[in-house]
């Protein structure tokens, strides 16, 4: 399965959450299916974590992803090669 179809089913699943009046956020901020699935699609150095908040009676009320850092993305943004920023002087 090729990117761009895990991303639609993605969005599909989260838009039948939506629909469920599960909220939805992304880092604790509420964010739209389409958001998320944007965030998941241009990530750099990011993998994101989903956490089911659950209620008393076990059913899903909240799905936050939580952006987590893994070894294999710290060791990629250690190899590229750092941005100077040059100040304009008037």
């Amino acid at each position: 399965m090729g990117k761009e179809e895990d991303l639609r089913r993605m969005f599909q699943e989260l838009t039948g959450y939506e629909k469920k009046k599960i909220d939805l956020k992304m880092e604790g901020i509420p964010a739209s299916p389409m958001q998320i699935v944007l965030a998941h699609e241009m990530r750099e150095g990011v993998t994101y974590m989903r956490d089911y908040i659950l209620d008393d009676e076990g059913d899903i009320i909240e799905l936050d992803f939580q952006g987590v850092r893994t070894e294999e993305n710290q060791k990629n943004e250690e190899t590229q090669i750092p941005r100077k920023i040059n100040k304009m002087s008037k």
